[in-house]
């Protein structure tokens, strides 16, 4: 097997790993959050630089280290998100930063000033990379049916609770009643609030009932992603949230005839993703490890998830120029400084892709038919010329680069095999 050479890396770099930073301070953030917010419950006293300057009584003190842990878990859940690129993520995040500092704050000791340094070292970059965080949250019908039943059965819970108070015992304020619906609808049942009365018990069963089932589908709706997306990873493809994530990569638009060849050319060079509308063939290209998004190539929605605008180049490989034509146009609407290569069909729509805003159009029916011909009439060595195109290094050590493209080569076998003639 050849040795590939390597494609340069473009001049992005930067951006990536302020993009990278931007995600990585807010998950580091939310550790910390969680940690100190756990350290600091039962703190009571005021320790560290801060004890000059802060006057904290204790009962606020063990209220921020509680909150502080759901504001840790609530960051990571915002960090998931930001992997994602995605806009409602980026906003949360912004809002969460301010609190985790105020809470360290608030906290007051030695384990809390960590907390606050980097939360206020992160605002700044999560500020300046807004314009990466621009993808609209997709949730399935699904999700939002669990997630519309879980606030319907907290409502229902805490309005008739309240409006019952009458009926339990334990239960004076709103604040108890969203405490009973939430230990009764999870089926933990403290037992410190009662129903009193038959109307109470009954209303308490149909809190447990809705309760149950709400959260069933909830859970089915989170974990079958994430079960989905573990038998992936133990299989070795890439999961769409992976996708999602790939940067400075290649997209080849369509499966096509030039598409083995294409993968075989891009493995082990650069990440590249394959957009096709043929399940079938996506199947069998994740089992050989090969990234696929299944959708119409010249669709928006398949080429956002596979990240054309933040792709190194195109390659727009379908067997239809009508279709690259398409795909080419989406793509560059993406990113309009993308390299974007295509393959002609037919030589007659070269110029029309080019037009249609392709860097670069290859017609491999009319090199490869040059080359049959050339190589029947003798004139050359052109089945030598194919493999040398198909080596990337030559076993006499020319750097590819070096090497004469196909049209050159066979202008110098043209000139060679008429001075013959004469």
């Amino acid at each position: 097997m050849n040795p590939r050479r390597v494609l340069p890396e473009p001049g992005s770099r930067s951006v990536i790993l302020q993009t990278r930073a931007a995600v990585w301070l807010p998950t580091l953030v939310a550790l910390l959050s969680v940690a100190t917010g756990v350290a600091n419950i039962s703190t009571t006293t005021v320790s560290g630089p801060l004890q000059v300057f802060v006057d904290i009584p204790p009962e606020l003190q063990r209220a921020a280290g509680f909150t502080g842990t759901l504001t840790g878990f609530l960051m990571l859940t915002s960090a998931a998100g930001m992997r994602r690129r995605l806009r409602v993520a980026w906003f949360s995040t912004v809002v969460l930063l301010p609190v985790t500092a105020l809470q360290g704050l608030v906290q007051s000791s030695d384990l809390s000033v960590p907390l606050v340094v980097l939360s206020v070292l992160s605002l700044p970059t999560v500020l300046v990379n807004y314009r990466r965080f621009d993808r609209d949250l997709d949730l399935s019908t699904t999700q939002l049916a669990a997630a519309a039943a879980l606030a319907g059965t907290q409502f229902y819970g805490t309005a008739g609770a309240y409006a019952l108070r009458e009926d339990f015992s334990g239960l004076t304020s709103l604040t108890d009643a969203f405490y009973f619906t939430i230990v009764t609808a999870s089926t933990v049942g403290y037992g410190d609030v009662t129903p009193q009365t038959a109307q109470a018990r009954l209303f308490g069963m149909s809190v447990v009932v809705l309760g149950v089932a709400s959260f069933t589908v909830a859970l089915g709706s989170l974990l079958a992603p994430a079960i989905e997306a573990r038998l992936s990873q133990a299989l070795g493809t890439m999961t769409d949230a992976e996708i999602e994530l790939l940067e400075n990569h290649v997209v080849v638009l369509g499966y096509g005839d030039l598409t083995e060849p294409l993968i075989e050319e891009l493995a082990d060079v650069v990440d590249f993703v394959v957009i096709t509308p043929d399940s079938e063939a996506a199947t069998r290209l994740r089992t050989r490890d090969v990234a696929v998004v299944v959708g119409d190539p010249s669709d928006e929605e398949p080429q956002e998830q596979a990240g054309v605008e933040v792709a190194r180049a195109v390659v727009a490989a379908t067997n239809d120029d009508a279709q690259d034509a398409l795909a080419i146009l989406t793509a560059r609407q993406f990113q309009p400084g993308v390299r974007i290569v295509a393959a002609a069909t037919d030589r007659e729509n070269t110029e029309k892709l080019r037009r249609a805003g392709a860097d670069a159009v290859i017609s491999p029916a009319v090199i490869g038919g040059h080359l049959l011909v050339e190589s029947a009439l003798g004139m050359g060595d052109m089945e030598g010329l194919a493999e040398r195109l198909l080596d990337t290094r030559p076993d006499d050590g020319t750097d590819p680069e070096d090497l004469p493209d196909a049209e050159e080569r066979a202008e110098g076998d043209d000139e060679g095999h008429t001075g013959s003639d004469e």
